[in-house]
């Protein structure tokens, strides 16, 4: 059998995966791997389920469990580094970090180097190995453009009560995002399950038929004339991208979501831009502002908020005071480093 770090991925299959095929479960699982990717792991022997080869077109039961071998060239492997990021607590435990917007959480095909992995190891020397060599000490993650908190297992017993409470939804999760559009009402919710984009695979789309629930739950904060809104946001689920799809099939796309909003052409052409003071966004405009858990040696309620980066704070003073910076002519710089207006 496999030793415990040779695993890439490894799930017990729920009663909600039942009958999907490994293929599919394994592609839309994770966001390295594409169908026929999975399909050729599978056939090669690098998946077992239930300690066993397997087929692609198997259909998974509940109780199955399902691992990914994970073979790493020693290049790949992620070694001390230093990298940028903030630390909002540390203990024997854990670490909580304040994730800044462009940097990748792990080692994945087109990222070898420089990931918040790379950092964590440099500054904790010993993380989890739960998730395998390339995924020390992660237990849930954020998109590369999304800034803000994330929790970190430094042992594996650690890793696992954590882990326990993001599968349970247990874990409070709450965001900031500034969204396209004046929105309707003062709360809501939106559940629409999700999947794996049935053409387009390294995205994430609504599907009615064969997708995981997910739901998300927003409150408005504040509405801004010109054509925005800011929002409140938690999941009680963590699909890849929930957030940032969920909003964008209410019609209400993260600003700056190259992905699942408007593109650089929309930008050039909103009276704002055009009048000099509203920038082009180079990221999605979503920052994970609270988390909150249960320690795993205290047994409490631990909870963490980390301020909105620079970014996000100038494009709402834009949105907000959009007549004053017409009259002083200053267009704001908005990049990922953080700034303040003179």
């Amino acid at each position: 059998m496999d030793n415990e770090s040779d695993r890439f991925f490894f799930r017990v299959i729920s009663a909600d995966d039942q009958e999907v095929r490994l293929d599919v479960f394994l592609s839309t699982r994770s966001n390295a791997l594409s169908r026929s990717s999975a399909q050729r792991l599978i056939k090669s022997g690098a998946v077992r389920v239930n300690g066993c080869c397997s087929k692609p077109g198997y259909r998974l039961k509940a109780g199955d469990k399902v691992i990914l071998l994970n073979q790493p060239t020693s290049a790949q492997i992620p070694e001390p580094e230093s990298v940028d990021f903030g630390i909002i607590h540390e203990d024997p435990s854990l670490i909580v970090v304040n994730k800044p917007a462009g940097l990748v959480v792990h080692p994945a095909p087109g990222h070898f180097a420089g990931t918040l992995v790379h950092g964590l190891l440099q500054h904790c020397g010993v993380l989890s190995g739960i998730g395998g060599e390339l995924r020390p000490g992660i237990v849930h993650r954020l998109d590369k453009d999304t800034s803000g908190l994330m929790v970190v297992a430094k042992s594996d017993s650690a890793h696992a009560f954590l882990a326990e409470q993001f599968k349970s939804g247990s874990v409070k999760k709450q965001y900031i995002a500034i969204v396209h559009g004046r929105v309707k009402g003062n709360e809501g919710q939106i559940d629409p399950p999700i999947a794996r984009h049935p053409v387009r695979r390294k995205q994430m789309s609504v599907a009615f038929a064969g997708g995981r629930q997910a739901l998300t739950k927003w409150e408005k904060l504040e509405e801004f004339q010109s054509g925005f809104s800011l929002l409140s946001v938690s999941i009680k689920t963590g699909r890849t991208h929930q957030i940032r799809v969920h909003l964008s099939h209410i019609g209400h796309p993260v600003a700056g979501d190259p992905v699942y909003g408007y593109g650089r052409n929309w930008w050039k052409r909103h009276p704002l831009y055009k009048k000099g003071i509203l920038p082009l966004i180079d990221r999605q405009m979503l920052h994970a502002r609270r988390l909150g858990f249960i320690h795993p040696k205290h047994n409490r309620l631990f909870e963490f908020e980390a301020p909105l980066p620079g970014d996000m704070e100038g494009l709402m003073r834009v949105l907000k005071y959009p007549n004053l910076h017409a009259r002083t002519n200053k267009k704001l710089d908005i990049g990922r480093k953080l700034f303040m207006l003179s």
